[in-house]
């Protein structure tokens, strides 16, 4: 562990290290396919070779390994945290999987037995929300800095074994405050005893410690554990800041709590197997989200369980089904256990040198004491060279309750208890934004960004909102830089596939 934070520091410092990060980069599959086969399934042996014009010192060494179908040898350096046989590309928070396509933004080097990698993200930000809306709820404004850093140490056991450690820490707590970062229609943890309501609480300063061990039976077969504390069970996609598709929206999802919201618990025990491009996990894990106390160790407990099925049919699509079963998820609601069923399509796609389209569709429903809330996301990214579009869609439903909404307590409202009536609220959200890279410098990004968010609250919440209630903000993100295949000399055989 000791080794693990040296590393970790040391890549802070940047210009020793090479490149990745589930935001942004090229494909690392683990060796040559055949034309038209899943990434991951090795059966056939591989149709192509590199040709000499694609050598490392030739004209192509600055373009993305993505863009031309270019794979990486796994014999030599970093794999997938599971399995010897795919690429680190697939890499998701915890255990899940992204598209072989999935572009990288992180430091990476090699010792004689260890492979180390260092992903990050810091925005520092102005943002302010319900800005039209004079009176509004919800109505705040805030400079801070959401932010996290995650590092693995990985190496190779014998002929078919794989260990790995990874931590991911984030100092929220201290640039966004315990209370968290203002967002419109935001709900869920709590803060001083209270529901966070129009607030994104922040994450833990220790938001995952976890080992895994992989056996590779054959290169089509795995077979692996997971243990994390805190860590990440199977259920949901990759959590909103590992997906490249959100990679430029600093805030969280507005339905983070009916997706992807047990990427952080303290106590998780995963068992995944996996056959060629498909993947059965199963969780036992602690259901109760991490309490107010954003620097300790919660107890660990082992009362939740979850499955998910992961598909990933193509290089450029992961599919995943999931299903957990959450005792006392929520401290302000300590007797209702509930049942959380997602399924997600993610895709990305290379368009050129440092160009590329990454998206997310993300469905995921809360069942509780005979309620049913559910919400989904669209979102997407376009990069193109220095320039970045992206935009993310959401219609999510919310009780009254879940707002912390009264009729009793407002005098606006004409009817007498129009929440008993109506319970559940649909918001519907839309951002858009872009941000231009002005500075790369030692394998580090410096980006400008801004973005605006327009709402459509239920009727019954526009006298509180108001009609079209807006929000925007700017910042500037720090990050590492894409990795293309000039920075990737020295780490392996390279072979042309697809």
């Amino acid at each position: 562990m000791k080794k693990l934070v040296f590393t970790i520091a040391l890549g802070l410092s940047g210009p020793v290290w090479a490149q990745h990060q589930h935001h942004q980069g090229m494909t690392m599959p683990v060796k040559a396919t055949a034309v038209g086969q899943p990434a991951g399934d090795t059966t056939k042996p591989a149709d192509h070779t590199m040709h000499t014009n694609m050598a490392m010192n030739g004209s192509m060494a600055n373009m993305p390994m993505m863009n031309y179908g270019l794979t990486m040898d796994t014999t030599m350096g970093m794999t997938h945290s599971l399995s010897r046989n795919l690429s680190m590309n697939r890499n998701g928070s915890g255990t899940s999987w992204h598209p072989d396509n999935t572009p990288m933004y992180a430091y990476m080097t090699h010792g004689n037995r260890w492979s180390y990698m260092l992903h990050y993200a810091v925005y520092l930000r102005y943002t302010a929300q319900n800005v039209n809306n004079p009176d509004g709820r919800g109505r705040a404004r805030q400079f801070g800095a959401p932010n996290w850093v995650m590092g693995m140490a990985q190496r190779k056991v014998g002929k078919r074994g794989l260990f790995q450690v990874r931590a991911m820490l984030s100092l929220d707590p201290l640039t966004v405050g315990n209370g968290g970062y203002p967002l419109l229609f935001q709900t869920g943890e709590t803060y001083k005893g209270q529901p966070l309501i129009d607030k994104q609480h922040p994450h833990d300063l220790v938001s995952e410690l976890s080992v895994s061990y992989a056996h590779a039976f054959s290169k089509d077969i795995d077979l692996y554990g997971y243990v994390g504390y805190p860590g990440e069970p199977a259920v949901g996609p990759p959590a909103f800041m590992h997906r490249i598709s959100a990679f430029g929206n600093p805030e969280a999802p507005l339905s983070h709590h009916w997706q992807d919201a047990t990427h952080i618990l303290f106590g998780v025990t995963t068992v995944g197997f996996r056959y060629k491009w498909a993947k059965l996990e199963g969780s036992a894990f602690k259901g109760r989200e991490p309490d107010e106390n954003r620097f300790n160790f919660d107890e660990p407990r082992f009362d939740s369980y979850s499955y998910r099925v992961s598909v990933n049919p193509s290089p450029s699509l992961a599919l995943q089904f999931s299903q957990g079963f959450l005792h006392s998820p929520e401290e302000a609601h300590p007797d209702e256990d509930v049942t959380r069923t997602t399924a997600s399509v993610l895709h990305s796609k290379g368009l050129g040198p440092d160009s590329y389209v990454t998206s997310a569709f993300v469905w995921g429903m809360n069942s509780h004491h005979g309620t049913r809330e559910a919400g989904y996301l669209a979102e997407s990214s376009l990069q193109l060279n220095r320039v970045a579009f992206y935009g993310r869609y959401e219609n999510v439903t919310k009780s009254a309750e879940e707002l912390g909404l009264s009729s009793s307590e407002d005098a606006k409202f004409p009817s007498s208890d129009p929440f008993r009536l109506n319970p559940l609220l649909t918001i519907n959200s839309l951002t858009l934004g872009m941000n231009y890279r002005i500075l790369e410098y030692a394998k580090t990004d410096l980006v400008l960004g801004a973005q605006i968010t327009g709402n459509v609250p239920d009727r019954l919440l526009q006298p509180l909102y108001g009609n079209r209630p807006v929000s925007g903000q700017i910042y500037l993100r720090l990050s590492p830089s894409l990795m293309n295949m000039n920075r990737m000399k020295g780490m392996g055989k390279m072979h042309h596939s697809y």
